[in-house]
């Protein structure tokens, strides 16, 4: 029987379902479903943003897999980067299955499930580079990519109905500087073998040429470095085990040792030296050991790139770091791209930094940066590779998965398909991909240390106030409804201070509403208090052009 029958995979097809990192970059989770029983490929999270307010973390929300939880057969990891491993630390209890992942991989989410208790719980089952794996009723092999991370592998799915190849992030980088380059041979065979379909990374559909080399940026780096005389911080990615090797190497070149600034950076060293990377870096300081040495003596690696608030890099550039300080003619450099949406926070970091005299250089400036994601001849080759008969993009916003579906169909592929998170995907070889069903594909937010929905009426109205402001009236009456004293009113994100003339204006407003409603017969609090409430609010709107939430305590004696 078919899906729509059964509300489960026939036997004789093969499903794709993104519930996440589809039309969106990050938060990236994704089923195949087969024969009864659904597989998972990663389980990510992404980050809020000026837009979230007290919301640091988002992941998308696994209801349609919880309810099928007894069908889930594994997840499978494709490499150790937040937005796809950093959900289960959260929500893998909803769905307790093994995980399978390689060993660098491995080794990271074990740290991380450190922080909800979680790191002798959760079943992880080591697959070695280039390793298979039957996960009844799927056969799955690694297939070893390149990324700005070890161990990226792109998962090769056979079933009866037919293969995919899920590709994860990838590029193609001749020098990685860190683990092997991607398997070209093993990816021509499947090709040759046939492939159903291809999921595909889209992050750089829109970027002509390639993505560039690793090896070069470690060479550019030791050039930079070499025309700077004082203190030098770079903010990169923690997770960039190749970058962290790369600045390693250019400190090295000009006489510096080096310093890792910032708890997740620690993380990945460990994770790194564990499973045999880094082994050819000198040991890295800690920050207490590198503020006692020379300032044209270190280099400083630290978390924060991206403007995050708690991060080192903002700590420093805000001179609240327990250890590290900066001095005009110090030198940060910007060695990432800005993730889309982190602008405004990435500036207002460098406008810090500026204003403490310090010199700021970035991918504009100068080649300290390579994307880690395949632009369009990437593509190109890949496609070229291994000429599956479907192309479904994934893991970019609208336009990127446009542009990429467009780029396969002039790499001759029969059929692409642009989804969004929630579609039934059938793939088939004949007809091509069919959208069979919708489910619900929602998001979770972390707030504080409890997960809710993110449409929320909390988070709504959080959201609300951060815009608006908020008003809070207190009345005091008798049973007719008068006044018995002074109402109080406070406009926390409205009103400048407590001496601000509009809190005079709505106390006015609160007076009148109540001699207005004095006349009236039988009116009960709750409807005195809505009377007050409207005619707060809509005189606050008239005098700030704002519509705050507003709440009335009204107390009857």
């Amino acid at each position: 029987m078919a899906y729509l029958e059964t509300g489960a995979p026939g036997a004789d097809e093969l499903l794709f379902l993104p519930l996440g990192g589809t039309g969106e970059i990050g938060m990236n989770l994704n089923l195949y479903g087969h024969d009864g029983a659904w597989l998972m490929v990663d389980c990510g999270i992404t980050f809020g943003d000026d837009t979230t307010p007290g919301i640091e973390v988002i992941l998308p929300d696994p209801a349609f897999i919880e309810e099928r939880k007894n069908d889930l057969v594994g997840i499978v990891l494709t490499h150790a980067h937040e937005d796809h491993l950093g959900a289960l630390p959260y929500i893998w209890k909803r769905f307790p299955v093994p995980v399978y992942a390689t060993p660098f991989t491995a080794a990271f989410l074990k740290r991380k499930l450190v922080e909800t208790g979680l790191q002798d719980k959760v079943p992880i089952r080591i697959i070695p580079m280039s390793g298979r794996v039957h996960i009844a009723p799927f056969e799955i092999e690694l297939i070893t990519l390149t990324h700005s991370i070890p161990e990226p592998n792109a998962v090769f799915v056979r079933t009866p109905a037919g293969t995919v190849l899920h590709t994860g992030d990838w590029k193609l980088d001749p020098d990685p500087v860190v683990g092997e380059t991607t398997d070209e041979k093993r990816l021509i065979e499947i090709g040759r073998e046939g492939v159903l379909a291809m999921v595909c990374d889209s992050t750089n559909a829109m970027v002509p040429g390639h993505s560039g080399s690793e090896a070069d940026v470690a060479d550019v780096l030791a050039d930079v470095f070499d025309r700077l005389d004082q203190r030098i911080v770079v903010g990169c990615f923690a997770s960039n085990v190749a970058r962290i090797e790369s600045i390693a190497k250019a400190a090295r070149a000009v006489g510096r040792e080096v310093a890792l600034v910032g708890r997740s950076l620690w993380r990945i060293h460990d994770a790194a030296k564990e499973t045999g990377y880094l082994k050819d870096c000198p040991r890295f300081l800690s920050d207490d050991e590198a503020k006692r040495l020379p300032r044209d003596r270190v280099v400083l690696i630290c978390t924060g790139s991206q403007g995050e608030p708690r991060a080192a890099l903002t700590r420093i550039a805000e001179d609240q770091h327990p250890a590290i300080s900066l001095q005009a003619g110090d030198a940060v450099i910007f060695s990432s791209r800005e993730i889309p949406g982190n602008e405004r926070a990435i500036g207002r970091l460098q406008n810090k930094l500026a204003t403490l005299g310090v010199s700021i250089i970035t991918a504009r400036d100068e080649e300290i940066h390579v994307s880690g994601h395949p632009a369009r001849d990437e593509l190109s080759q890949m496609y070229q590779w291994v000429r599956p008969r479907i192309s479904i993009p994934v893991h970019g916003e609208a336009r990127h998965l446009k542009a990429h579906a467009e780029l396969a169909k002039s790499c001759q592929i029969p059929f692409t398909l642009v989804a969004r998170n929630g579609d039934v995907i059938r793939l088939d070889a004949q007809d091509g991909p069919e959208v069979i069903d919708e489910v619900y594909a929602g998001r979770l937010a972390l707030d504080g240390k409890r997960l809710t929905a993110f449409d929320s009426d909390a988070i709504k109205g959080r959201r609300k106030l951060s815009f608006n402001g908020s008003v809070v009236v207190t009345a005091v009456v008798d049973g007719r409804g008068r006044l018995l004293k002074d109402p109080q009113l406070s406009a926390p994100g409205l009103a400048a201070d407590e001496a601000d003339e509009l809190i005079d204006d709505l106390l006015d407003v609160v007076e009148d509403a109540l001699e207005g409603a004095e006349g009236r017969k039988n009116i009960d609090d709750a409807a005195l208090a809505e009377i007050i409430r409207r005619a707060v609010r809509r005189a606050a709107q008239e005098l700030t052009g704002k519509r705050p939430p507003t709440d009335v305590h009204l107390v009857r004696i």
